[in-house]
């Protein structure tokens, strides 16, 4: 083991709390070997100058959409919703090939890391060219989205999306959804393919069931059957429940709301990431809970969606995991969404500090420590915080910062997730044991934003 593989800090979040004067050791591949409280640093020893908290999985991105934010906020129509933002997006996608989602992952994911995340769930249905021809190679958009986490040192779990239809009953695919589409047969091909470049470049590979509306309910268990055969381990991601209309269609189709109808029809549990569950009656949100699955709660872009509120109330009831995701990336900040996920509830119940638990009272110390857990499961990477056998994903509060200066270390924290004003308030980012950010500035930075502007500009002259 070398010096430059461990790291001493004063204060540092564990996952049962906050200890005092913690010595971390970390062994070549990044994994943690050693985390002790209670000890002095080593002569010579790097210590972090501010509290260490864990890297934040982001459980739900669509890197493209980074490119076209701000580009749908006004009134196409006479009531503006989910769906008529979802005919602006489809419009944006049709101009995006391998090269531009490349330079919009890779300054996205730099984006993610300066703002506290260190690993991302990529649900990646962005296929085929504009006219819904394959690429050749076939892989090639996944791989510019493999190529964008590799160069930034993001941790990646790769989500291919399957989508095969345009509604429930299987009502046809419309022309801006023609660049998703897969039969069964070429989305295990794909994953196939893709699995050595994962193994590869230590990413996770999983399958992303995009909705109900879009997997008919043989593909679905056909689909799962096949992953299973390649890894009966990997990670399976739906998003579910999003939208009113949604229930509705689903309730219309099969008798049934969509969450309930996939607890009946899949074996849905731990590997299962249920993405937004946003609209699920109570005893769905038990039911649900109990699975062991991971509710994905994307809080700002559920927010600029107009896709309501999650039931945090019944799913915590139930015992449910839950993490964290960034989503359209409206926002690219982690702790922007605890903070807006901690601010809904309030709004509704009329409460403060709302998601704090007994054990953990300060809420954002308590968040942190439910989102990273979560997150992690999602992910299926081990990087669910600062204990022996996790990844070194790490991050540093900036105890400098004017919102953070001269506060104890949990403090700062709450001062981070509800007080740092859109600023970040971190200072430096490990992952893996390697220092990504410093002084809250990644190296690629620069080269990277120009690169993104380039594109966006096309996006905008091309619109």
């Amino acid at each position: 083991m070398t010096q430059a593989n461990t790291l001493w800090a004063a204060d540092a979040l564990l996952p049962d709390g906050w200890a005092r004067d913690v010595a971390l050791a970390w062994d070549a591949q990044g994994r943690l070997t050693q985390v002790r409280a209670g000890v002095g640093p080593l002569p010579g020893q790097v210590r972090a100058t501010g509290p260490l908290i864990p890297g934040m999985p982001n459980l739900h991105s669509h890197a493209f959409q980074r490119g076209f934010c701000g580009l749908t906020e006004y009134r196409a129509q006479a009531a503006d919703s989910f769906w008529s933002w979802r005919d602006l997006m489809y419009r944006c996608a049709s101009r995006i090939g391998p090269a531009e989602v490349e330079a919009i992952a890779t300054w996205l994911y730099i984006e993610m890391l300066e703002a506290g995340y260190t690993s991302v769930c990529e649900f990646h249905y962005l296929h085929h060219d504009p006219q819904g021809r394959p690429y050749a190679p076939l892989p090639e958009m996944a791989m510019a989205i493999l190529r964008a986490a590799e160069r930034t040192g993001m941790g990646l779990t790769l989500l291919p999306v399957l989508y095969q239809t345009g509604g429930f009953g299987a009502a046809a695919p419309n022309d801006g959804q023609r660049r998703f589409l897969h039969d069964t047969a070429a989305m295990l091909r794909l994953l196939d393919t893709l699995k050595p470049f994962c193994d590869a470049q230590g990413a996770r590979l999983g399958l992303a069931p995009h909705s109900l509306r879009a997997v008919p309910p043989a593909t679905l268990t056909d689909v799962l059957a096949g992953l299973d055969a390649l890894d009966a381990t990997a990670p399976i991601h739906i998003h579910i429940a999003e939208q009113t209309k949604e229930v509705e269609d689903c309730i219309a189709w099969s008798g049934l709301p969509p969450v309930r109808w996939l607890l009946e029809n899949a074996p849905v549990g731990p590997r299962w990431c249920l993405v937004h569950a946003t609209h699920m009656t109570p005893d769905e949100t038990l039911d649900a809970a109990r699975t062991g699955a991971v509710a994905g709660l994307c809080p700002t872009t559920e927010a600029n969606l107009g896709d309501g509120l999650f039931d945090m109330a019944h799913w915590r009831q139930g015992g449910g995991r839950w993490g964290v995701g960034s989503d359209s990336h409206a926002t690219v900040n982690a702790a922007e969404e605890l903070q807006w996920l901690e601010y809904g509830l309030r709004l509704t119940t009329r409460q403060r500090n709302v998601m704090a638990e007994a054990a953990q009272p300060h809420v954002a110390t308590a968040m942190t420590l439910a989102a990273v857990a979560g997150g992690a499961q999602a992910s299926s990477r081990p990087v669910a915080g600062l204990a022996p056998g996790e990844q070194a994903d790490l991050v540093e509060l900036d105890p400098l910062h004017v919102a953070l200066a001269g506060l104890p270390a949990r403090d700062m924290l709450s001062a981070h997730v509800f007080g740092s004003h859109r600023t970040s308030a971190l200072r430096n980012v490990w992952v893996a044991g390697r220092k990504r950010v410093h002084e809250g500035l990644h190296p690629l930075r620069d080269s990277a934003a120009a690169d993104f502007l380039n594109v966006r500009r096309n996006l905008v002259t091309n619109a």
